[in-house]
């Protein structure tokens, strides 16, 4: 059974950071490229970043570009994302996801591409 279990989320201030990590089991996770996305409330899931199998390759969505850094650790299956430069409109769930494929391009910017989701983490910026 592949379960993803993200961590880190919390209360920050405008302009703070934090680093969300997710751990997963039961997955190939060498052979899985893996995203962040988010959801604020009302609103719809939205991509965040994305990190190929071997983390060579990466790709964000402009609103976080050059404040997040997405990296993952193939020994200790687990994919973190720093974030930075954090903004009230950062505020939202934010979920780990797992998508079974060596490939990455730009549908790994959509949330059907994901096979496995976490239950996700609160991350909440005060302005």
């Amino acid at each position: 059974q592949v379960q993803l279990v993200e961590s880190g989320g919390g209360l920050v201030q405008t302009g703070g950071s934090l680093r969300l990590s997710c751990a997963a089991s039961g997955l190939a996770f060498s052979a899985s490229a893996l995203a962040w996305f988010r959801q604020a409330p009302g609103k719809e899931r939205e991509f965040v970043a994305a990190i190929n199998w071997s983390g060579i390759s990466s790709d964000y969505a402009d609103s976080v570009k050059g404040r997040f850094t997405i990296s993952r650790d193939n020994r200790k299956l687990t994919v973190a994302l720093q974030m930075n430069s954090l903004r009230p409109e950062d505020t939202a769930f934010y979920y780990c996801a797992a998508a079974r494929t060596f490939s990455f391009s730009a549908n790994l910017r959509g949330a059907s591409a994901y096979d496995y989701w976490g239950q996700g983490t609160q991350v909440t910026v005060s302005s």
